[in-house]
């Protein structure tokens, strides 16, 4: 199957475990069910949620359910992005190639919106119906750290806010985005390998690939902000720069952050030795990542 033609069909997975998952439209109160599944439903990449089954799939122990699991990624991205869009963070106009959703629905639904997909999350993996009480606790506890505040993606975003205006460091770089980005990336790989039951070096190995495909996702991001249009995109391009935020091209330059993601990408490769072929979906997916366009 070429790797188009998988993508497609992991898409689909995960679009029909969110759909089982979220409240219909029709459910009361129907105004906050329609702007959650407005978000989520429009059009995501979903790599968080693929890249999670695909590490389970790697360990190949316990797969069953495991688009469940993995969809809680897909909440918690989709809440963070609504947020971030909002007047008082980021106040951009335009995501996944839609209005964002305090744009359709008004700032105070979006905020509940985002709060519902966060509270969400945390109900699914509660109720996982098939994994013990153990991987239900660990799997929780890795989604609740790698969104938080300490080394997490909220963490990462005060760090963003927070730099805006600052001058460009190395330091401030990799304190902004290891946990705004990284963090859920390197999250969607471990929680795949706990729920397929990763012994401890094979969670060593997943975790580093997934820090290194973390770091290198954020690095082309920063690149295709400067080269790409709104409209391959879906969102508003330049945003970054307008806003004077601290980026891989403000602070090494478009020349040597194209060479910073191939390092990446080429020790996120190497993280996966151990696993052989049975990790080759894995390595498409970095390659994917780093060479995408939008």
């Amino acid at each position: 199957m070429s790797l188009a033609a998988y993508i497609m069909e992991q898409q689909a997975l995960v679009d029909q475990a969110l759909d089982r998952i979220v409240p219909p439209e029709t459910q009361s109160p129907e105004s906050i069910h329609r702007a959650m599944r407005y978000s989520l439903f429009a059009g995501g990449k979903r790599l968080r949620p693929i890249l999670c089954m695909e590490a389970a799939r790697t360990i190949g122990q316990r797969l069953e359910g495991i688009e469940t699991a993995a969809c809680t990624l897909e909440l918690i991205h989709t809440y963070s992005l609504i947020h971030d869009d909002l007047p008082a963070l980021d106040n951009d106009d335009l995501r996944r190639g839609r209005p964002t959703s305090h744009k359709v629905f008004g700032e105070a639904m979006a905020i509940l919106a985002g709060d519902a997909l966060l509270t969400l999350a945390f109900q699914v993996l509660a109720q996982l119906p098939r994994a013990d009480c153990p991987t239900r606790s660990a799997l929780a506890a890795e989604l609740a750290t790698a969104s938080g505040t300490t080394e997490g993606m909220i963490a990462g975003q005060v760090r963003d806010l927070e730099g805006e205006g600052a001058p460009p460091t190395a330091e401030r770089l990799e304190a902004i985005h290891r946990a705004k980005t990284g963090a859920l990336l390197g999250a969607s790989v471990r929680m795949g390998a706990i729920y397929a039951g990763a012994a401890p070096e094979q969670l060593t190995a997943l975790t580093c690939y997934g820090g290194h495909i973390g770091l290198s996702f954020q690095i082309v991001d920063d690149i295709l902000d400067i080269e790409q249009p709104s409209e391959t995109l879906g969102k508003t391009a330049g945003k970054d720069a307008a806003q004077h935020k601290i980026t891989f091209p403000a602070v090494y330059g478009l020349e040597e952050s194209r060479r910073m993601a191939g390092r990446e990408l080429e020790r996120a490769h190497a993280a996966l030795a151990m696993f052989g072929e049975r990790a080759a979906r894995l390595h498409d997916l970095a390659d994917l990542i780093v060479h995408r366009n939008a």
